[in-house]
Order: C-alpha cells, then sequence, then structure tokens
C-alpha cells in the first residue's frame, strides 16, 4: 500500500526522509532534521543542515554522502531468472506440468518430451514479451542532472550531480536543470520552467528564500542555492517512488486468462474424479479384479483428460495476437510497451488528460486585446511589444511579439535600453527611440502594478480592475500596458493584454470523437481552476472543475480513499491545482469505482498515474519519463491517433474473445467425450499422441486470427467472465452433441454387419474419426463463433486465417487417409464425415442465431449488441 504522507507544496524533510523506499539495505537511515525545510528562515536552514554561505569541505562532503546516499534514485529490481520462472507458475502452467509429471509415472516419455517443449515455449515467449517493455526508473534516472557547480572548500566546481549532499551551496543559471530541491540563497532573482513536475505552464520566477524543484529547467537569471534534499528525497525522486509503487496489479486480461485456468481445472477435476471413481468401482465392485496394471490404465486415461483439459497455447495465442496488434498500433503512430495495455485500452471508459502540452499548445499567445482610451488594439499590441526583448527567449515576450499582424512594424524603433521582469518591481521596461528620433519608455506587467504606476481616475481604475477580473473568471493572464513621454516621471495606462494557452487545434474534434467512443474525458492540470475551466469549457468537455489540492488532505492514504471523495472525483469533469500524488489519488478513485481509466501525460509528474492507470498513455514530445511509465506512446502530435488506438484496440480484442471462445467451447468438447466414450463405450476415443496434435494443429494455424477481419465496438468494451464462460460451455455442450452423435454413429457402423462388409471399420478408425471430427469440426466452430451474424455473413474472415485454416484441414485430411500418426481411413468415410461436419455447421449457427435473438428480446430495453465478454454474449 501506497502512503502519501506529504504534500509538495509543504514537505516535511523528516517525515520525507523515513518514509522512502530504499532499495539497498546497507544504507542508513539519514537522521530527522525534523523542520519544515521550505518554510524556515534561510538562517534556520544553515543551522539545520550545519552549512553556511561558503557551502561544505570535502571532507564534510564525503562523510554526507557515505550518510544520505548518492544524489540519484534507489530501486529494488527483480531477477531475469525470476522473471522467467513466474512463467512456470499458474493455473495454466500447474495444468501443463501435472500432465507432464504422469507422463513421466506411466513412461510415455514421448508424451513427456512434447508436453515440455510446449510448456517452455509458452515460458519463453512471455518471458521475451516482457522483457522488451522499458524500466521507467531507469528513464527518470536519466532525468537527472549530471552535472553540477558546487561550492567545496571555498571555491566553486563542476562535480557529478550524483555527488550533492545536503547542505552544499551550488550555482544555477540560464540552461542548466536544478540538481536537487533547494532553497535560493543569493542572486537577483532566477526564472525556472517546472512544468514537467508541477503541471505550471508558465515559467515560474524565483528569489532569495523561495524553493526550487530538481528536474526543473532556468529559463532565465542565475542565483546560489542551498540543498535541502537529494535522490529520493526530492520532489523528483518522490515522483519516482510513487512509479515504483504504481501499477503492481494484474492486467484484466491476466486476470482473465487466470479465472479461464482455474475454470478448466475444476472442471477437469470434476471429470476426472467421475472417471477415475467409475474405473476404480467397474474393477474393484464388478470384476473384483485389481491389478498395477488398471492403475496404470486409469493413469493414461487421466493423463488423456488433462491433456485435453490444457489451452495449451491460449497464453502464446493472446501474446502472439497482442504483438500483431502492437505492430498494427504502430502503423497508426502509437507504440505499445505492455501487450496487456492493448485489452485495457480497448475496455476504457474514463480518460484522464493532462492539460498543458496534451489538449494545449503549451505555447502561450495572444487573445483580444482590452485598449483604453483613444488607442487602438493594434497600437496597444504594439506597445507590448516595445516593452519586450525581441532577441530573448522569455515565453511572454515572445507572444505579445507573435501578437503583432504585422512584425516588420518594430524596424520604425529601436531599443536603447531593456529591464527584464523581476519579482520586486514585477514588471519589464524598455527605452525606444522612433524613426524620428523621439525616445518613450514603454511597460508591461503584473496589471496592478501598471494601475499604480499610471494616474488613474477612479472610473477607470475600477473599470481595469473589472477587467482584470473577467479575464481571470475566464483563466486568462492579464497584462497592464502604459507608455512614457517624459523619463518615466508619468505614465499613460494604455490598456490591457491578455495571454492565454489555446487548446491544440485537434482537441476539440477529438474530445468529440472520445465521447462517440464512449468515453468521459477528464482534465487533469497543475494550473489554477478557473484557467481549467474555461479550457474545458472551449473544448466542449464540462466545466464542473475542481481544485485536487482543496481535495486532497495533507496525510490522506490515495490507495484507501473515502467514498465521498471518490464520488466527487467521479462527477468532476475535471481537476485543478493538481500535484503528483493527487493524480495518482484520481486514478486510484475512479478505479475503486468500477472504471477502466487511461492517463495521458507528458511529464515527469503525470509518470506515477502513468504507471498506475489501466493504460498510461504518454503523448508526442514526452519526457522520459512519461514515456517509460507509459503503455501506449503517441508518436504523432495531439490526442486524435489515441482514437485510432482505440479502435484498433477492440478489433484486436474482439480476435481475442472469438479466440477464447473456440478454445473454450472445444476443450470442454474434448474433455467431456473422452469422459463419456470411457463409461458408455469402454475405451479411450483419443490417444495422448491424437490430443498433442489436436493442440498443434488447432491452435498453431490459429493464430492467424491476429489478422482476422471484426466488427468494431463504438462503446467501451470489458471482461465479463460468467457470461463468456457460460457462452462457451453452451457452444461446449452443443460441440459434445455434435462429437457424440458421430460416434453413437461409428459404433452402430462397428455392429452391423452389413455396413461392415460395405467398409469395415475398426476400433481404432473410430478414434482417427474423432480425431478428424475435432480437427475440422473446431475449425468450422470457429467460422460459426467469430460473428453474430450468419456465418457467411460479412466481415468475412480475413485472407491470413482462411489460408492457414484451409492447410491445416488439408494436412488433417492426409493424415487420416495416408495414415500419419493414426489410423488410416477409407476416403469415402472421410467425405462422409465431411458432409457431417457441413451440417452441424448449419446447425450450429441457426442455433447461435436463435439464442442472440432471445436475448436481444430479454434485453429489449437496452443495446441488443453490448459487448460483454469482452463479448460475444449480450447482457
Amino acid at each position: 500500500m501506497t502512503n502519501f504522507n506529504i504534500i509538495y507544496k509543504e514537505p516535511d524533510y523528516a517525515i520525507e526522509l523515513n518514509t522512502m523506499k530504499k532499495a539497498s539495505k546497507s544504507k542508513p537511515e539519514p537522521e530527522s532534521f525534523g523542520a519544515d525545510m521550505e518554510k524556515v528562515s534561510l538562517e534556520k536552514v544553515y543551522e539545520i543542515l550545519k552549512t553556511s554561505s561558503r557551502g561544505l569541505s570535502s571532507k564534510e562532503a564525503e562523510e554526507r554522502l557515505a550518510k544520505y546516499g548518492r544524489n540519484e534514485l534507489d530501486e529494488e529490481k527483480t531477477s531475469k531468472l525470476e522473471k522467467f520462472l513466474r512463467y512456470f507458475w499458474g493455473p495454466i502452467p500447474w495444468m501443463i506440468e501435472t500432465a507432464a509429471i504422469l507422463s513421466a509415472m506411466i513412461g510415455h516419455w514421448s508424451d513427456f518430451a512434447i508436453i515440455m517443449v510446449l510448456l517452455f515455449y509458452n515460458a519463453i515467449s512471455g518471458f521475451w514479451q516482457e522483457n522488451k517493455a522499458a524500466d521507467a526508473l531507469d528513464a527518470l534516472k536519466a532525468g537527472m542532472a549530471p552535472k553540477a557547480r558546487v561550492m567545496r572548500d571555498g571555491n566553486f566546481t563542476d562535480i557529478d550531480a550524483t555527488l550533492i549532499v545536503p547542505g552544499d551551496i551550488i550555482q544555477i543559471k540560464l540552461g542548466d536543470v536544478v540538481p536537487a530541491d533547494v532553497r535560493f540563497v543569493d542572486g537577483e532573482y532566477i526564472s525556472i520552467d517546472q512544468s514537467a513536475l508541477t503541471g505550471e505552464s508558465l515559467a515560474v520566477t524565483k528569489k532569495t528564500g523561495d524553493s526550487g524543484y530538481s528536474g526543473s529547467i532556468a529559463k532565465k537569471g542565475e542565483m546560489t542555492a542551498v540543498v535541502i534534499a537529494t535522490g529520493n528525497n526530492t520532489f523528483f525522486g518522490h515522483t519516482a517512488s510513487l512509479v515504483a509503487s504504481a501499477g503492481s496489479k494484474e492486467s484484466h486480461s491476466q486476470e482473465a486468462v487466470s479465472k479461464i485456468g482455474d475454470f478448466l481445472i475444476l472442471l477437469s477435476l470434476a471429470l476426472a474424479f467421475l472417471l477415475v471413481g467409475f474405473e476404480v468401482y467397474r474393477d474393484v465392485v464388478i470384476r473384483d479384479d485389481w491389478k498395477w496394471d488398471d492403475l496404470v490404465e486409469i493413469l493414461r486415461m487421466t493423463l488423456v483428460l488433462l491433456i485435453a483439459s490444457i489451452p495449451v497455447a491460449l497464453p502464446t495465442v493472446i501474446t502472439v495476437t497482442n504483438a500483431l496488434g502492437a505492430r498494427a498500433l504502430s502503423g497508426k503512430k502509437a507504440i505499445v510497451s505492455r501487450l496487456e495495455a492493448i485489452e485495457e485500452l480497448a475496455g476504457v471508459n474514463v480518460l484522464c488528460s493532462d492539460k498543458t502540452g496534451t489538449l494545449t499548445k503549451n505555447q502561450l499567445t495572444l487573445a483580444r486585446p482590452v485598449p483604453f482610451g483613444n488607442v487602438d488594439e493594434n497600437m496597444l499590441v504594439l506597445a507590448g511589444a516595445l516593452a519586450s526583448q525581441q532577441d530573448g527567449e522569455d515565453p511572454i515576450d515572445m507572444a505579445v511579439i507573435t501578437g503583432l499582424k504585422d512584425t516588420t512594424v518594430l524596424d520604425d524603433y529601436r531599443q536603447i535600453r531593456f529591464v527584464p521582469f523581476d519579482p520586486v518591481s514585477k514588471r519589464t521596461e524598455g527605452d525606444i527611440k522612433d524613426k524620428n528620433g523621439k525616445i518613450q519608455k514603454y511597460t508591461k506587467g503584473a496589471p496592478q502594478v501598471i494601475i499604480d504606476l499610471c494616474n488613474l481616475s477612479d472610473d477607470e481604475r475600477k473599470k481595469a480592475l473589472n477587467e482584470v477580473k473577467t479575464l481571470a473568471e475566464k483563466g486568462m493572464r492579464a497584462l497592464g500596458v502604459a507608455v512614457s513621454d517624459d523619463n518615466g516621471e508619468n505614465w499613460r495606462f494604455l490598456g490591457i493584454l491578455s495571454l492565454q494557452d489555446p487548446p491544440r487545434d485537434d482537441s476539440k474534434e477529438t474530445i468529440k470523437k472520445a465521447k462517440e467512443h464512449g468515453l468521459h474525458v477528464k482534465m487533469v492540470t497543475g494550473d489554477d481552476v478557473a484557467i481549467g475551466s474555461e479550457i474545458s469549457r472551449q473544448l466542449g468537455m464540462g466545466t464542473h472543475i475542481i481544485a485536487a489540492s482543496d481535495m486532497f488532505t495533507k496525510d490522506m492514504n490515495m490507495d484507501n480513499l473515502p467514498s465521498g471523495i471518490e464520488k466527487n472525483v467521479e462527477r468532476a469533469d475535471g481537476f485543478g491545482r493538481v500535484f503528483p500524488e493527487h493524480k495518482y489519488g484520481i486514478v486510484k478513485a475512479l478505479q475503486h469505482r468500477g472504471h477502466v481509466v487511461a492517463m495521458t501525460g507528458d511529464g515527469v509528474n503525470d509518470a506515477p498515474a502513468l504507471k498506475q492507470a489501466d493504460c498510461g498513455v504518454a503523448v508526442s514530445g514526452a519526457t522520459d519519463a512519461a514515456r517509460a511509465a507509459a503503455d501506449l506512446i503517441l508518436t504523432a502530435p495531439g490526442l486524435s491517433t489515441i482514437i485510432d488506438a482505440i479502435d484498433e484496440a477492440r478489433r484486436i480484442f474482439e480476435r481475442i474473445i472469438n479466440y477464447i471462445i473456440y478454445r473454450v467451447s472445444m476443450t470442454i468438447d474434448i474433455m467431456f467425450v473422452v469422459v463419456l466414450a470411457t463409461i458408455f463405450f469402454g475405451f479411450s476415443p483419443l490417444t495422448p499422441v491424437m490430443i498433442i496434435m489436436l493442440a498443434l494443429l488447432d491452435d498453431i494455424p490459429i493464430m492467424t486470427i491476429a489478422y482476422d477481419n471484426t466488427l468494431l465496438s463504438k462503446e467501451p468494451v470489458r471482461w465479463h467472465m460468467h457470461r463468456l464462460l457460460l457462452g462457451s460451455s453452451f457452444m461446449g455442450l452443443l460441440s459434445v452433441m455434435e462429437t457424440f452423435t458421430i460416434m453413437l454413429i461409428a459404433m452402430e457402423w462397428i455392429s452391423n454387419p452389413a455396413l461392415q462388409s460395405w467398409i469395415h471399420l475398426s476400433q481404432e478408425q473410430i478414434q482417427t474419426i474423432v480425431f478428424l471430427q475435432l480437427v475440422a469440426g473446431g475449425h468450422l466452430l470457429l467460422f460459426v463463433v467469430r460473428t453474430r451474424r450468419p456465418f457467411f455473413s460479412r466481415p468475412w474472415p480475413a485472407k491470413p486465417l482462411f489460408l492457414a485454416l484451409i492447410g491445416t484441414q488439408t494436412l488433417a485430411v492426409m493424415m487420416c487417409g495416408f495414415g500419419w500418426f493414426v489410423t488410416p481411413l477409407p476416403w469415402t468415410i472421410i467425405a462422409m464425415v465431411w458432409a457431417y461436419l457441413l451440417v452441424w455447421m448449419f446447425i450450429l449457427d441457426q442455433v447461435k442465431l436463435a439464442v442472440y435473438r432471445k436475448l436481444a428480446r430479454m434485453n429489449k430495453h437496452k443495446t441488443p449488441h453490448v459487448v460483454t465478454g469482452y463479448s460475444k454474449f449480450p447482457s
């Protein structure tokens, strides 16, 4: 269970140090500093950390490095051997392993060898696919700043950032990545971009006494700072800890495979007890003749039944189908990093989307200006541009200059002097000389500051403040603009510029398509609620935006949220003022409410929620940490690609369900026929070799189902195992009737002298007839169950699947005709078996259609084709 004992706005250093997950057991626990290192005075920070503005000596740094550890992320790794061995543990591996043990006990070494090959094939293929996935923590480590400028022994020197310790004095300038959590102690100001950490779309200006987070990027200015946290104890490191603890549960597909295995195990055990009980009763009670050979025969029949019950290729077929589907998704600009996520994506009904850089362009633009007096809009924007630095990288300056209709107008002006924004004055200022030689001062900045500079009347002041308030309610940032003709003695208010991070061009259409696909899209942003509400309104997502920082308290356990909060999360259209642990909590709350959740994002702050989500989606341009934690990585900008990915995922899952219905039906058919034939006719209808050949002929070619054409559901689809297994069992019992009927006909044939004189059949040939019926009838059953319409309706089977099945049937007919591994049959009998199978194919299809019509009438108030198992059987 993940405990969130801190909130990033008010971290307790002592709590952080004592709650972080440590991979290295030998590393000593750091001492408790017992203070809030972001809120106490700098003097107190120096005192607690036992440092000064002169930094640490080399000896002190070495001692602290040994005590607190390197400035890097700790993690626990599972060995590759342990991962590989996990593939030998679970319901289906247990069934295969039991069959192998029984084969060895009775000396059937050829069966033992084939079973072991299947066991290791499943394990190796699954391990290979898992090993391809990226490691999120490795990418987070790569995001740490590689070098840092640190004061050691009174002099600044460049060292490996992993060697920084609490109490170090470091220098941070333009372009540097902040290597640890710090408090700024000297310098005018520094502007740092921490959007990848907190979701704030603008760079944040820091001054002496403010804090900065590891992983932030300096965009302007230069300051020195004291290190207050390193490694896992940083804001950045705690995000990594959340990633490490997130997403540890089984996927829905893994749970489904386990349930299918459990179902088949219970069924096989029940039939095995019935079979063994009957054999013991017959040998001991009726014949009163029990010998060791009887025990061997019972074990042999149990082995046949057990092999028949094992869907040996089920995990492999699912893996291969997903892998081929992943290749198809890559053609749609979506890269799959976890194969199980394909099924999760098909069932997603809530999409949590990061705002900055995902729904919006992460690029400030100028909205409609609000001029005052006799100033027009063009003049107001020009004045703002003259108060900006044309060759700088400040996003606000660039947005204002780009807002000019014609930037060549700036050629008529020369900037003599420029004063950049600082947190004290809260404005920029430019001395401008026009083409006539006239010099004026232009300024832009915080509206309240600019208004106070100008001599406005009460009415004008009230009007200006109301405009600022209106813009704030719309989620826009306001800038006041003024000009001075007398070297700053008097200023004239020109108006207000508004800035916004606009939605991507395709976002509104994408949200519309998402709704058409049955998805509820929720915005998750670090920006203020007003900003989120306005963007949400523009995109048609709703305006019920909740402040996450108000909803989630400091000591709240995100893994066990109160039901009231979970309901609020479910009802909300989005969330503002969100920190990383909030995003994780939002995903957990929705999952607790029964939703299948996808989370999109691009920053480090999104990584924990991306990993915890049923399907984490890293958008184009995402950080390494987000891509590593995600299940699906989009390589095309915007969210539109995810709709294509969802369509493809639903097709992929439909193919998997088609296979599962077919496989479970056939397994039931084989098991019941083996038991019933043994009880009623006194012999096994299939040999162990026949059953293994059945597995090979049925499952290996049917892997081409990954290419099949399927119907596309317009609603999210989920596993409903009860309905899926009930439907599969129904089709399986019909198949039992089909197989048992042909056995009755064959047994009648043997006892009929006239028929025997025409074509003589032996008991061994009856086994071959059953074998041919199961191979051919199984594939014809697939054609029946792959669609809810008549089997000959569109969509028709894909060419690879059709050709693979035709090839398999040709091989099966040749095996039975020429006697490869089985007793040969006369060609006339083979033709008669095929005629029988084609008749039953139409019977099964008509029964299937009748069941669907009955279910549709029972659910006439529901959508009759709601996919339910992912789902061939409507609810």
